[in-house]
């Protein structure tokens, strides 16, 4: 006796990118095309999704059905260039790359050094952003080539950061070495009506043995004693920061984050420090988008191991799993340990055949 096919409704699509190969609504586009070939008359909702990286504006603004806005800013060396930031469907939500402002790739490989570079640019979003008249600005902070602590971004939003002469300090990673007063008195007050939201996915501290500095200094150039110099600096702008702003960032997991980023967006936009993937999801209504769907479909470039610590295969699964939905993840390699994300991933495929 023949069997009959399940008669689908709907099937949920929501992987991440396939980094150098796909973006995140390209990989969706081609799982929905190869579906549609056998299941004709199935419902498709086409969820892009992201951590937080590179791609995260684009496929937030795909799955909300918003827009791409582009601003003239400084990259981490001061020149200037175009960027693009995202306003999300709702029109109150702006997403930000920092990476697309003050990113390593923006930089040639002997460019490279966080002693000179800056997340001025990335403050330069930010305002644009608010010039828009957002309410909520979500923030991906990976990628960054600098070790500032985020002093690029207070000076591009009106902040002074001074020498004990009252003179302006260059707000880079170097420049913090001087830095005695920090001045608010003209940053932008529009940031502090605004929802600021930091897609992090890592938990280092601001300095020390695991901070920015020792950690992240030297993929972005630094050598042993750029490293040692950096971590003072940073120590030094945490402690000003402490004793002016009233807030203490130094073993704040996720400070260390995008050269100490992270710490001074929660110094100085009170951000809070979210899970990428949980931020994503929950700003694309993942949850709500999966009720009533029979299956879902993520995908990513490699899973293993490291994808039961939030990457977006296994919190996309997770979300599913907790509404009885399967999900099935199609990736481009299954590397060790992958079996660990069995459950919530019910089913895991290799796209290629070597």
């Amino acid at each position: 006796m023949m069997s009959q096919r399940k008669n689908f409704g709907k099937f949920v699509i929501a992987p991440d990118s396939f980094k150098e190969s796909l973006d995140a609504s390209s990989v969706a586009d081609s799982i929905a095309r190869g579906l549609k070939k056998i299941f004709t008359d199935a419902e498709y909702d086409l969820i892009p999704m992201a951590d937080g990286g590179e791609g995260t504006v684009d496929a937030m603004v795909y799955a909300t059905d918003g827009q791409i806005v582009s601003a003239e800013v400084a990259d981490p060396l001061g020149r200037q260039i175009e960027a693009k930031f995202g306003i999300l469907g709702d029109g109150t939500t702006a997403v930000i790359e920092m990476a697309a402002a003050s990113g390593l790739p923006l930089l040639s490989g002997d460019e490279r050094n966080p002693m000179k570079t800056t997340t001025f640019g990335t403050g330069q979003l930010i305002q644009a952003a608010l010039d828009k008249g957002v309410s909520r600005i979500i923030i991906g902070i990976g990628g960054s080539a600098t070790v500032d602590g985020g002093a690029g971004m207070v000076s591009a939003l009106g902040g002074k950061l001074l020498e004990e002469s009252g003179r302006k300090i260059e707000p880079t990673g170097a420049g913090l070495a001087k830095i005695s007063h920090i001045d608010l008195s003209d940053f932008d007050e529009r940031v502090y009506q605004t929802e600021f939201l930091v897609a992090c996915d890592v938990d280092n501290p601001l300095t020390g043995s695991k901070g920015a500095a020792r950690v992240f200094g030297p993929q972005k150039g630094a050598d042993s004693a750029m490293v040692a110099q950096l971590d003072k600096n940073l120590s030094r702008f945490a402690k000003c920061i402490s004793e002016q702003v009233g807030i203490d960032v130094t073993n704040l997991p996720g400070a260390g984050a995008a050269g100490g980023l992270g710490a001074g967006l929660v110094a100085f936009c009170k951000a809070k420090l979210e899970s990428g993937s949980q931020l994503i999801a929950d700003a694309v209504n993942l949850a709500n988008r999966l009720k009533n769907a029979d299956i879902c479909f993520t995908g990513e470039g490699k899973i293993d191991e490291q994808s039961i610590y939030g990457k977006v295969c296994w919190r996309v699964a997770d979300i599913a799993h907790q509404q009885n939905i399967p999900t099935i993840a199609l990736v481009g390699t299954i590397g060790d340990g992958a079996e660990k994300c069995i459950p919530p991933i019910d089913a895991i495929f290799s796209i290629i055949d070597r």
